[in-house]
């Protein structure tokens, strides 16, 4: 008969089993608090236990990275900015003038004979030109504008005496360009030697008698730029009273004188010298119609623009073609609303 097991001598070795499956287990949780990396061994007897909890957390952080590497990102559409459309570059003149501009310069390509425009804004410097904007064609009347400032130059100098006679010539010519009045004021202050003033003062440069003619007022050519800078040394540089009594008289003119510079409309102020007159080129006869003026607040633009007609064409059609140039620039109706002068009063 065999006898009972002691059990009480198995607790010492349970108990012991115990202590080290605790110590096993205490040594795992810090090695997982230590982000998967086991502490050095501290002795023979704790380094089987951690050994096996590192295992573990290695095969986890193993795991986690594999994942990370195969999740794909989530993907992102490229930013794009909203599509504009490009700025038009207007310059200094502005989109609509410049608008404007581009149309003027369409119907002077389709106007009658060697028509020329310029424009000059005297508010930023910026000048426009279109056709035959260099080129020396018959003055006509626009002279007598040279020839009444030289006047009123002159007299404000003390080198001339303007008396009534004078004055009244004076604003004859400026009114309804009087072509006796410029030849009695031509003849008696100063006639052919007036030229050089008008070239070196004013700024025509290209201002030349015609060859085989007198040389007078009435037989000059010039170019459009010729005109531009005449008008614009009136505006800037004549005495303060002298210029207000040729812009008021430019603004006042005549009837006969509405068309050219006058045909940018009311709203511009505009002012106006104008010429009109039958030349001999080549041996033929033929018209020539020229506008020099200014428009706008300030007297801001100076506009300068002539035609060279062809002997087949008439007066009406000088001045429609410069006048409407000038509307188109300034946004006015076309046709424009002009006067035509009578075919016998040219000069």
């Amino acid at each position: 008969m065999h006898s009972a097991p002691d059990r009480s001598s198995r607790r010492p070795l349970l108990v012991a089993l115990l202590v080290v499956l605790v110590l096993a287990g205490a040594a795992g949780a810090v090695a997982l608090t230590r982000g998967g990396r086991p502490g050095p061994a501290s002795g023979a007897a704790g380094s089987s236990a951690p050994s096996v909890a590192g295992n573990l957390a290695g095969s986890a952080r193993t795991g986690a990275a594999a994942t990370a590497t195969t999740t794909p990102s989530p993907t992102r559409s490229p930013t794009r900015s909203p599509t504009r459309s490009p700025t038009p570059d207007c310059g200094s003149w502005g989109c609509p003038f410049q608008q404007r501009l581009a149309a003027a310069a369409r119907l002077v390509r389709t106007g009658p004979g060697q028509l020329g425009v310029t424009v000059l804004d005297r508010r930023t410097g910026a000048v426009w030109e279109a056709g035959t904007a260099g080129h020396l064609m018959w003055a006509s009347s626009t002279p007598k504008l040279a020839l009444a400032t030289s006047l009123l130059e002159r007299s404000r100098a003390g080198e001339i005496t303007l008396d009534a006679t004078a004055r009244q010539q004076l604003a004859a010519m400026l009114a309804v360009s009087d072509d006796d009045a410029a030849d009695a004021l031509w003849d008696r202050y100063g006639g052919a030697a007036l030229l050089a003033r008008f070239r070196d003062r004013y700024g025509m440069t290209g201002a030349t008698f015609v060859p085989g003619f007198p040389q007078r007022w009435g037989f000059i050519k010039v170019s459009t730029r010729d005109l531009r800078r005449l008008m614009t040394y009136v505006l800037t540089r004549t005495d303060p009273a002298d210029r207000a009594y040729l812009v008021h008289a430019m603004r006042t003119t005549g009837p006969i004188q509405h068309w050219g510079v006058w045909a940018a409309g009311a709203a511009q102020r505009p002012g106006a010298k104008d010429g009109w007159s039958v030349e001999l080129d080549g041996g033929a006869k033929h018209w020539c119609t020229s506008s020099v003026g200014f428009a706008g607040d300030g007297e801001r633009y100076v506009v300068a623009v002539m035609d060279d007609l062809p002997p087949s064409a008439g007066i009406a059609a000088g001045v429609h073609a410069v006048s409407d140039v000038v509307a188109t620039i300034f946004g006015a109706p076309t046709p424009a609303a002009v006067t035509v002068p009578d075919e016998s009063t040219g000069r």
